[in-house]
């Protein structure tokens, strides 16, 4: 696969599996407040989602979506995670943790393909990681 498939996928992959788990949370959550940072959260995933699926068609590449285990696997642990535990600072608490290894992964993308990939791709990248730590700020008021 060459490099703007790679990255194009990535930020898909991200952005698909950022709108499926916050979808899950916000029929978890029951804070109105919370279920509306959600919300907002959501719709910023949608929009890169639908971004990145836009550009691969227009670079000729093939969508490539989140494995079914790994859908599964997500599902399970939020399950599991917020059966006890509902309150949206849980809830942020583990929006965090998956938000820091969404950034670190962004970083590593970004210099990996760094000169590789076209422009229109990594100012999406760029996007996306920007989208990424303004979430984790945000949620770090929820704590």
């Amino acid at each position: 696969m060459n490099a703007d498939a790679e990255l194009l996928n990535f930020i898909y992959q991200n952005s698909q599996m950022g709108v499926e788990t916050i979808g899950q949370l916000l029929s978890i959550s029951e804070e109105e407040d919370f279920k509306n940072h959600l919300s907002e959260e959501l719709q910023e995933y949608k929009q890169i989602h639908e971004t990145a699926r836009e550009l691969l068609n227009q670079h000729g590449l093939k969508e490539k979506d989140i494995g079914t285990m790994e859908k599964i696997m997500a599902y399970l642990a939020i399950d599991m995670k917020t059966f006890v535990d509902k309150t949206p600072s849980h809830m942020a608490e583990m929006l965090i943790m998956g938000g820091t290894r969404g950034i670190i992964d962004c970083i590593k993308r970004i210099r990996q393909y760094e000169g590789e990939s076209k422009e229109d791709i990594v100012s999406l990248m760029n996007h996306l990681l920007k989208v990424e730590e303004n979430h984790l700020d945000r949620l770090k008021k929820v704590l």
